[in-house]
């Protein structure tokens, strides 16, 4: 049964980059077939795709995130990670790590989850 964790800072101060790892254990981040993603909810909003990486190398962002958003990966502590540049308190939200088979940007399609990381963006 895969697991996942993630980890960062809870407060953020507006324009720096918030970054977060998601780290994986009962099975690999190069196991054929499974791509690792971040979602996002704001409060009182819906889930928010952000973007995913692939078990084959590949990686995949959500257009209207594309230009602040990075996902890195470290093969030797089962980790992978978000990077989200230049935010504001509009991008305070939990944030997910999760997993699935296919690179989809439906939130639906993600069969494990980790347990999500309240993320506040303030001064």
């Amino acid at each position: 049964q895969v697991q996942l964790q993630e980890s960062g800072p809870g407060l953020v101060k507006p324009s720096q980059t918030l970054s977060l790892t998601c780290t994986v254990s009962g099975g690999s981040i190069t196991t054929n077939y499974y791509y690792w993603s971040w979602i996002r909810q704001p409060p009182g909003k819906g889930l928010e795709w952000m973007g995913v990486y692939g078990y084959d190398g590949s990686t995949y962002y959500n257009p209207s995130l594309k230009s602040r958003t990075s996902i890195s990966w470290d093969t030797s502590k089962n980790q992978f990670s978000l990077q989200l540049s230049s935010v504001t308190p509009e991008d305070t939200a939990v944030y997910y790590c999760a997993a699935g088979f296919s690179p989809s940007s439906d939130s639906r399609r993600y069969d494990y989850w980790g347990q999500g990381t309240q993320v506040t963006v303030s001064s």
